[in-house]
């Protein structure tokens, strides 16, 4: 096993799909990010993964990590229920998962009860605390504030060293 080193983490801007905001971080041992091919492979799954609306502000956040291998990784995280965040993953090139190929775009949704790896987990306490802060936590009669929710994002730079 080779020692361990903490990837780089990227923040793309939102965007809109199946009627759910996606808030969007990319994980990545390469300086160059994600190719564009796993994007896109990686974004048209993605409407697989969401659950469906339940009166609940349509937020979304995923963390799309490139392995060292070919393995592609798409997690997410969805709020629902007002304060419950729901988990659907995907996955290419990584056999261990049941992918059918080494293709790091072919996608395929995998249905183990893993939330994700230590280099795709920061972004989870981060928009905990931006939900309960533009969200949940309102004094009345203020409205949640959805769009301060949207644009609040961790910041770039790596997967660790944060403290």
């Amino acid at each position: 096993m080779p020692p361990f080193a903490e990837k780089l983490l990227t923040v793309h801007p939102p965007i809109e799909v199946a009627g759910r905001w996606i808030k969007r971080y990319h994980v990545t041992s390469d300086p160059a990010g994600i190719a564009p091919e796993v994007q896109r492979a990686a974004y048209a799954i993605l409407p697989e993964l969401l659950p469906a609306p339940d009166g609940t502000p349509p937020a979304t956040f995923v963390v799309l990590h490139r392995g060292g291998d070919d393995g592609a990784y798409l997690n997410a995280y969805s709020w629902v229920w007002d304060n419950v965040l729901h988990f659907r993953g995907a996955a290419a090139g990584q056999p261990v998962l049941d992918c059918p190929d080494g293709d790091p775009s072919h996608f395929v949704t995998i249905d183990r009860p893993w939330i994700g790896c230590v280099w795709e987990l920061p972004p989870i306490l981060h928009e905990r605390d931006a939900w309960v802060r533009h969200v949940l936590a309102r004094p009345a009669p203020e409205v949640p504030d959805f769009d301060a929710y949207l644009t609040d994002s961790l910041a770039e730079g790596t997967t660790g060293d944060r403290s």
